[in-house]
């Protein structure tokens, strides 16, 4: 009986310790949920149950393997991380600071991907290629990009920084800053020229097919009166 005792406040101990790490090593990430989801309550239930942040503790590992060198290890850990997360990050991505994922199932980041600072992604989301191609063929994602449900970004190309990707939008073509892109394929509107909040109001973007078609009524409103 004591000596179960021992083992498990020794397991106790060894899983306190682990997370306390995590939670050290990976304080930015952790602050981003903070920011960004309104149902994260508090430290451990984040630690415990947020697959992105999963993701991306997995991800971390593999990357820095990969980058000393090591053969095989990353894309296992990256395909275990795949296996209790449903989201699949290649070990040769870039990813920045404050990275997180909402949700996460569905969602493929592929090897030559470079993702900026302060970006939030949903579930579903692809940053995929076109093809065949060697070297660079997947996208670039600035600072500050939100890219909603179900987007796939594809190919060697630049979403600008403080930039919104629509929920279901496929872009295959490069977005400047503070842009907002909607439809497939994806087309391009600015918010007013303005900075794209981080947030999750997806209600307010701006479609530039409605918003031609709204002037053309006008115009024609004004041609009968």
């Amino acid at each position: 009986m004591m000596i179960c005792l021992k083992v498990i406040l020794i397991l106790a101990a060894v899983f306190a310790a682990f997370w306390t790490l995590i939670a050290v090593f990976f304080k930015k990430e952790i602050k981003a949920v903070f920011e960004h989801d309104p149902a994260a309550t508090n430290y451990l239930e984040v630690l415990l149950t947020y697959s992105g942040l999963h993701a991306i503790i997995y991800y971390r590992v593999s990357h820095a393997l990969r980058a000393i060198g090591i053969p095989f290890f990353p894309r296992w850990i990256s395909q275990i991380g795949r296996f209790f997360t449903g989201i699949e990050i290649h070990p040769g991505a870039e990813i920045g600071e404050c990275f997180f994922i909402d949700h996460g199932m569905g969602v493929v980041i592929g090897e030559t991907t470079i993702i900026g600072n302060y970006v939030l992604l949903y579930q579903g989301v692809t940053l995929g290629g076109t093809g065949l191609e060697k070297g660079k063929r997947h996208p670039t994602i600035g600072n500050n990009v939100v890219i909603g449900a179900g987007a796939k970004v594809l190919g060697n190309i630049t979403i600008g920084d403080n930039s919104y990707v629509g929920a279901n939008a496929v872009v295959i073509k490069d977005v400047p800053p503070n842009s907002t892109v909607v439809g497939v394929p994806g087309r391009i509107t600015k918010q007013d020229g303005k900075k794209m909040e981080l947030s999750l109001d997806h209600i307010h973007t701006l479609d530039p097919i409605l918003q031609d078609i709204e002037d053309l009524k006008r115009r024609i409103e004004k041609c009968e009166k």
